[in-house]
């Protein structure tokens, strides 16, 4: 089973950009889809990105279409979601997690294996 850890979160004022890395573990990384997922204060978990095994197939949240960007790198066993014109609704921690079946989705059930976050705050 894979495990997970977050790191890249931080301060930005809006329209900064942030890049977070989720570095893994484990022999099953190139078999399993990845996301991030974020949750704000007093507010439930949501989707924000994923990819799939191969890191051909992406899926965004509405909310952060065209401004962030996911991406993997297998050989190094890492995920990567480039943040860019940050805004101050982005703030939550940020979550990135591994899917059971490969294909990247978008829904938190799918998901079985969670990093333990990471805090990204955006000043306006």
């Amino acid at each position: 089973q894979v495990q997970l850890e977050e790191s890249g979160g931080g301060l930005v004022q809006a329209g900064g950009s942030l890049r977070l890395s989720c570095a893994a573990s484990g022999r099953t990384f190139s078999r399993s889809g990845m996301g991030w997922f974020r949750q704000a204060p007093g507010k439930e978990r949501e989707f924000v990105a994923a990819i799939g095994r191969y890191g051909t197939s992406t899926t965004y949240a509405d909310s952060v279409k065209g401004r962030f960007t996911i991406y993997r790198d297998n050989p190094k066993n890492t995920v990567h979601l480039q943040m860019n014109n940050l805004k101050p609704e982005d703030t939550a921690v940020y979550y990135c997690a591994a899917d059971q079946w490969g294909g990247g989705s978008d829904r938190i059930p799918d998901y079985e294996t969670w990093g333990q976050g990471t805090q990204v705050t955006v000043s306006s």
